[in-house]
């Protein structure tokens, strides 16, 4: 988007450059009927900081209706004690990280994720094969990140919900996932149809392409 028409011929599409420990991570599968979503919660430090003042909220009114619930959520320093006592008190299952280099080690232990709309961590989610829940920020540049949300939804590859209407779609949402954890399945599924296993071949080819006309 954005690319006059007149430099069409000098688009290469490659796929997302993302690390190789995700795009080959080992996929889960859903064998039998999921007992507990176990969410992880994702996004940078103004996300976290948003996630972290919102989200909490709305998983105890989920467990609250019977929904069970683990959370494994990325929060600031300062957050830390406040979402842990939050979480205590509401009885809910939950692991709290302030920065991990290492995130599919938390891909391993989930059913689902919630994060912003930023193209990496969305490739990273559909390559690891995990629905996730996106939730653009508002303020990003050209609406970007609505644009990416949309994208993978259009795809029926991830749910999206936006910022302004966060409480009540996400606790509907979540609810409705429960009751029927064959929307996740179909997720899954499609996701599954796609792959950028290639993408560093394809990086290999045209820079060798262009290489050889110089």
């Amino acid at each position: 988007e954005g690319i006059p028409d007149r430099y069409n011929k000098k688009i290469l599409e490659i796929g997302n450059i993302i690390n190789k420990k995700i795009i080959y991570l080992q996929k889960k599968t859903f064998e039998n009927e999921i007992e507990k979503l176990q969410i992880l919660i994702l996004g940078g430090s103004q996300a976290a900081e948003v996630f972290g003042e919102k989200l909490p909220a709305i998983f105890k009114k989920c467990s609250s209706k019977g929904v069970p619930i683990k959370i494994y959520q990325h929060c600031l320093p300062h957050q830390n004690d406040k979402i842990k006592t939050f979480y205590s008190n509401a009885k809910i299952e939950f692991e709290t990280f302030n920065f991990s280099h290492n995130l599919e080690e938390y891909f391993s232990k989930i059913n689902l994720a919630i994060t912003r709309s930023g193209s990496s961590i969305l490739a990273e989610l559909t390559n690891a094969n995990i629905p996730f829940i996106s939730i653009p920020l508002p303020s990003s540049a050209d609406n970007h990140q609505f644009k990416n949300g949309d994208f993978y939804k259009r795809k029926k590859f991830a749910f999206l919900v936006e910022e302004n209407n966060l409480e009540e779609k996400l606790h509907d949402l979540i609810l409705d996932i429960y009751k029927n954890f064959s929307i996740l399945k179909e997720i899954k599924v499609n996701q599954s149809q796609y792959s950028d296993k290639n993408v560093y071949k394809n990086i290999d080819k045209f820079l060798k392409k262009i290489y050889e006309k110089n």
